[in-house]
């Protein structure tokens, strides 16, 4: 599976592009924080770590950019809540 997370800054969204599909981590930046408000994973790519993976690089990126992070989408949430690492970033 390929590990290239990337912002697509014109449509607001992290994407991961695995098996000619796309997962896709909306989000909205306000300031110095970056609100994500939904995650998409194509079914047919669910329980292969998709999810993870795209959210991780997100978080990666955010942490890069010094951004704080708002969690709304309940995906990013729960990921946040079981990797400890990443909770300094939330706002």
């Amino acid at each position: 599976m390929p590990d290239t997370v990337t912002d697509n800054r014109a449509e607001h969204e992290f994407e991961l592009d695995v098996d000619g599909l796309r997962a896709i981590a909306a989000y909205q930046l306000e300031g110095d924080t970056i609100v994500f408000t939904h995650t998409l994973v194509p079914k047919k790519l669910e329980g292969r770590g998709v999810g993870s993976k795209l959210i991780r690089g997100a978080l990666d990126a955010a942490r890069d950019r010094g951004l704080k992070v708002v969690p709304q989408c309940p995906f990013v949430k729960a990921y946040i809540e079981r990797h400890s690492e990443y909770r300094d970033l939330l706002a």
